[in-house]
């Protein structure tokens, strides 16, 4: 399986990917067609089992995708698709008030862009690594480049859960340059268990209150 598909608590990207697997599985696609774009290698498809057709794009060179090009310019024709799904790509993007124009784009109206980024997270280039972002700010680049129903942004985890992944990062670094990474899993995992706890239980470590850190982000956007 993969380990995007079961999170690992040793995993420094545990406060990223539980919260977007959870956030993934309240999603119903039955029956939509579904536009993957930056799909990577398509990790997420066993959760949209349901819908009528996925296509997957990104630039190119990537064997997994159906599609291949610039976020600026998704060869599709508009409003061909019922739901975009756009997941750790936006940090990684030079201009990501026309990548939110061409998502808009392509969108049936009545239909939804699921989006992710990050919101604190380490230097992660992939060729390049450009943005971070708050709540107020996701909802202010969409809502400024096109038109919505609505804009909704969520934090995926909480402050404690997010404190935890910086300092597992932290502790992750200092034992893979002892080359013994391995030994500092225990001690990631009783991180992440403890944060995760923590948010869960003071529901306002969950909100994007002044004063608070989150690891992720996740939009839903309704055309």
């Amino acid at each position: 399986m993969s380990s995007r598909l079961d999170p690992r608590r040793t995993s420094v990207q545990y406060a990223v990917r539980k919260p977007l697997l959870d956030w993934l599985r309240s999603q119903d696609v039955r029956g939509l067609r579904v536009l993957d774009v930056g799909c990577g290698e398509r990790p997420y498809e066993q959760l949209l089992k349901g819908a009528a057709e996925i296509v997957g794009f990104d630039v190119p060179g990537n064997p997994h995708a159906d599609l291949h090009g610039s976020i600026d310019a998704i060869p599709v024709e508009g409003a061909s698709f019922d739901v975009v799904l756009c997941l750790q790509v936006l940090e990684h993007v030079p201009d990501p008030a026309t990548a939110v124009r061409e998502l808009r784009r392509v969108v049936k109206p009545g239909g939804r862009v699921l989006l992710s980024t990050h919101g604190v997270y380490p230097f992660h280039p992939n060729p390049n690594d450009f943005w971070r972002w708050t709540h107020d700010g996701l909802a202010h680049l969409f809502r400024t480049n096109a038109e919505w129903t609505s804009v909704t942004v969520r934090p995926g985890a909480g402050t404690a859960a997010t404190v935890a992944m910086l300092v597992a990062h932290t502790i992750d670094l200092l034992f893979k340059r002892a080359r013994m990474r391995a030994l500092g899993m225990p001690f990631i995992a009783l991180l992440n268990t403890g944060g995760e706890a923590l948010d869960r239980a003071v529901p306002l470590l969950r909100e994007p209150l002044p004063g608070s850190l989150n690891a992720n982000y996740h939009v839903e956007a309704i055309a």
